[in-house]
């Protein structure tokens, strides 16, 4: 029945349950998730990767349960983009958690 729980949990609503206006939480543990795989890959030393790194496990774990809170999302941010700003490789997915997180308010 294990398999029944993973497919259950993919076919969940992205958005907070009950709340057809909530931000889309799934939506930014996606965009946190494809950050996070470019990082991993990206080649050659980043002085602050361990930062980005931690934040970006963070903010995996605050979209796990639950809707997070908007201040603490504004404060990853800001410290990924200090950490990670400058790599033009990560600009893209940068860019989409910072859409996404601005969706929270």
């Amino acid at each position: 029945m294990e398999g029944a729980i993973v497919v259950e949990e993919l076919c969940e609503d992205s958005r907070t349950a009950g709340d057809p206006g909530a931000p889309d939480v799934g939506g930014l543990r996606r965009a946190v998730d494809r950050l996070r795989r470019q990082l991993a890959v990206l080649p050659g030393e980043l002085p602050d990767r361990a930062v980005a790194d931690e934040e970006l496990a963070a903010l995996a774990a605050m979209t796990v349960r639950g809707r997070p809170e908007a201040a603490r999302l504004r404060r990853s941010l800001l410290l990924l983009t200090g950490a990670v700003g400058s790599v033009s490789a990560l600009s893209p997915a940068l860019s989409e958690v910072r859409a996404r997180i601005e969706g929270f308010g």
